[in-house]
């Protein structure tokens, strides 16, 4: 019945999605994930009273146990009201450094009556699997297990030990990450499955081209806070804490930080410009041949999916101020979202915030929580031939290139540890179809098959 449904919903679809798809080469696998996606999404692993992450653990535990792993090899530790998971599939070498499979197992918080349908009851419908989860990340964890596993049922043994760690708190203080990675930090490299873009075409439903990820931006909060003695509202003067917040805040909106490039955000530029309409692609191709480019600049400014690929941003995401009605404000403050271009530390990127907002009285203090500095990690030619391999298996001739990601994940405790972390989920969407954090979260059921028939020869090729 389950293969049924499977082939019901690949059928529903556009048929150049599923061109390699369209009978399933490895049914069982496919079957498993996309029943194990379901279980996963009906656990509410959400931070807080009954977050239900270490039920995902158990789940995904028994399910590789059933699959031919020993119990002894997977670990579920408790951590505060949710926990983390690691699985190890031994190598033949144990003097070979293993290859870690990074994810997370909790998601966002989701209110069924801001939904269509209850987030926490998966359902298939038109050829989507629906639910929270169903993008960021339990699908993408389900097709991990289930390729694991189908390769075991095939046969393979890996020559390096092969580690699936699962955090389970990656969505708020990102806390079990680092311990993984402190666990974890002498692996050879990391594949996180959590992020990486294969992008369908809007009209056509055709992949157009697959960027797997080897960097991402620093996550920073910075707090400004002015004070002032106050006093009496009918007693108005000039310095007053909330106008001097307010003016500050209106020179850091004017700051733009110097746009620049590096090796993976270039070949971004350069790949996906033919992607783009001809003004957006001349742009691209401009800014990667020159990052001055103030023409280049300004176009990819405009667009809020490209300004943040181009070097920090920085935005106000809240104030705060005054202490009553009929009262010259005492205190004001506000807070400072920053995603920091890779290479440069917070103190100087808040140093640069003190200078823009150009006034001594406005004091700025670093307040991010969970957040480290890395170094984009390297375009090592083992991994770029074995991801450009897999893919080309699954859409021959496709666009295959690096970019990196304006967002925060646990690649960046592997990275502080210096150790090469690649975002390489191959699930493929529409950009307008893409509801990870948002309402009615969905994926094609067709991402499914392609994206085992991807893990089953990107795995052995970095594990051998």
């Amino acid at each position: 019945m389950r293969k049924a449904l499977i082939l019901l919903a690949l059928t529903a679809l556009t048929p150049p999605l599923v061109a390699k798809a369209d009978t399933a080469q490895h049914p069982q696998a496919e079957e498993q994930a996309l029943t194990l996606a379901e279980k996963a999404i009906a656990l509410r692993s959400v931070a807080g009273p009954g977050n239900q992450t270490p039920q995902v653990a158990a789940l995904f535990r028994s399910t590789l146990i059933a699959g031919g792993f020993q119990a002894k090899d997977i670990t579920i530790t408790p951590f505060g009201d949710t926990a983390y998971m690691t699985a190890r599939w031994p190598g033949s070498d144990p003097s070979l450094k293993p290859v870690v499979i990074s994810g997370h197992m909790d998601v966002v918080e989701a209110k069924p009556a801001d939904w269509q349908r209850d987030p926490f009851k998966p359902v298939v419908e038109n050829g989507y699997l629906f639910g929270r989860g169903a993008t960021d990340m339990k699908l993408d964890a389900a097709l991990v297990i289930a390729s694991l596993i189908e390769l075991k049922r095939e046969g393979y043994t890996p020559r390096r030990d092969i580690i699936l760690a699962l955090s389970g708190d990656e969505e708020t203080a990102m806390e079990t990450g680092k311990i993984l990675a402190d666990k974890l930090s002498n692996a050879d490299l990391v594949l996180n499955g959590d992020v990486g873009v294969g992008i369908l075409d809007e009209k056509t439903g055709k992949p157009d081209y697959y960027s797997w990820e080897g960097a991402e931006k620093t996550y920073a909060d910075f707090r400004m806070t002015v004070t002032n003695p106050g006093g009496h509202s009918s007693e108005p003067r000039a310095d007053n804490a909330i106008d001097r917040l307010a003016a500050a805040l209106l020179r850091i909106q004017k700051y733009q930080f110097r746009p620049e490039l590096n090796a993976l955000s270039k070949s971004y530029f350069t790949s996906a410009a033919q992607f783009q309409p001809a003004k957006i692609a001349t742009a691209m191709r401009n800014f990667a041949a020159n990052p001055a480019s103030q023409s280049a600049i300004a176009t990819l400014s405009a667009d809020p999916a490209l300004i943040g690929k181009i070097g920090t941003t920085c935005v106000v995401t809240m104030i705060n101020g005054g202490h009553a009605l009929n009262a010259l404000p005492q205190s004001a403050t506000a807070n400072i979202n920053c995603r920091i271009f890779p290479g440069h530390p917070r103190s100087a990127i808040m140093a640069e915030l003190e200078k823009a907002a150009a006034d001594p009285d406005v004091h700025f203090s670093d307040v991010t929580q969970g957040s480290v500095e890395t170094e984009a990690s390297p375009m090592r030619p083992d991994f770029t031939q074995a991801v450009e391999k897999a893919m080309h298996g699954i859409h021959p001739g496709l666009p295959v290139f690096p970019g990196m990601t304006s967002g925060a994940s646990d690649s960046m405790w592997f990275r502080n540890h210096h150790v090469p972390s690649y975002s390489i989920s191959p699930v493929f969407l529409k950009p307008s179809e893409n509801f990870s954090h948002g309402l009615n979260e969905r994926t094609p059921v067709a991402a499914i098959g392609p994206a085992i028939d991807f893990y089953l020869s990107l795995l052995p090729d970095l594990s051998h």
